[in-house]
């Protein structure tokens, strides 16, 4: 739901609402001195001449010398809605956001800028896990309601147990909730988890793995078929139609135990599948991939385990940790 923000400064209050839809869309400002209206409008940013595309949904931020910020998004379709952070002035009562570049009396984002705080380091969000004491970090989201029944936090350990969950009468991983994801990190790195599976009583259709998700999705798995482990590329495309995962590739493993990797790359999120049984020299598995974003949400990568329909419960496993790289 897009909210509009409602402000008042001075004698006038503001309505700032988002327009023109999410891709291609702009940022609108109202005004009045009666909260009541009517009210004046004006478009206040735009892309224009820049790159930056769909600029608004924003909202007004002091700082804490009372300098004005602005923030709003952009929206990158697989990637997610990037967020952006624009000086911001007044001008004859009108809020003026990042620069006038065209000169048409509208704002335009501007791609680099002073901080609103001199000094402070360069940071982003967290995106490796050691997984302490069996727990996942809060960059991490389920797919669906959280669950005690998905995963086991055990006190001083140092790995992420996932319990093989079924996937029922699924055809695909869809609408299946026990997918642990986090956003992407940003347009080219790769990523690389090391996971244990274990069967119990040598229970065939257990799989866990690392996963680009989204209306279609793929992923590099250890799976557990005809008595041997195996490293196996799967693409589902229209998963959100129902259609069925089918395996690309698989290649026999020595152990329970495999490491995976990823890799993604800019413009369009195109996804490279490899695996490793020393965590020293990796190959490649499969086809490539390019990622499609979820419904109304950025496209997600994360580790998951599920058991198919119709076998014996039990097994689970367990990922020793989650490293992202440029």
């Amino acid at each position: 739901m897009k909210v509009p923000k409602l402000y008042k400064k001075e004698s006038y209050y503001y309505i700032l609402a988002p327009a023109g839809g999410v891709e291609r869309g702009w940022q609108l400002a109202l005004r009045s001195k009666n909260i009541y209206g009517p009210y004046e409008e004006k478009i206040v940013l735009e892309q224009g001449s820049t790159v930056i595309n769909g600029p608004h949904q924003g909202a007004w931020v002091t700082s804490t010398d009372g300098t004005s910020w602005f923030v709003h998004f952009q929206d990158q379709a697989v990637y997610g809605r990037v967020l952006w952070l624009e000086p911001m002035s007044w001008k004859n009562n009108w809020l003026v956001v990042g620069e006038d570049l065209d000169g048409n009396g509208v704002g335009e984002p501007i791609l680099a800028y002073e901080k609103p705080v001199q000094g402070m380091p360069i940071t982003s969000p967290k995106e490796d896990d050691e997984f302490d004491n069996g727990k996942p970090g809060l960059q991490w989201q389920w797919y669906a309601n959280a669950s005690v029944k998905w995963s086991a936090q055990i006190p001083g350990t140092d790995y992420l147990r996932l319990f093989a969950i079924s996937k029922k009468e699924e055809p695909n991983l869809w609408n299946v909730p026990n997918l642990l994801l986090q956003k992407l990190p940003a347009p080219n790195f790769k990523t690389t988890t090391k996971v244990t599976l274990t069967t119990e009583w040598n229970t065939p259709g257990k799989i866990a793995g690392l996963i680009m998700m989204g209306q279609s999705y793929a992923y590099i798995g250890i799976a557990y078929q005809d008595e041997k482990y195996w490293v196996q590329q799967v693409i589902c495309n229209k998963a959100i139609e129902g259609l069925e995962e089918k395996i690309i590739d698989e290649k026999e493993l020595k152990s329970n135990t495999v490491f995976l990797r990823m890799k993604v790359a800019a413009p369009n999120a195109n996804c490279v599948f490899s695996y490793s049984e020393d965590g020293k020299i990796f190959k490649e598995i499969g086809t490539g991939f390019i990622a499609e974003k979820d419904l109304w949400i950025s496209a997600k990568m994360g580790v998951f385990c599920v058991s198919e329909k119709n076998v014996r419960m039990g097994g689970y496993a367990d990922f020793d940790w989650f490293k992202v790289e440029k």
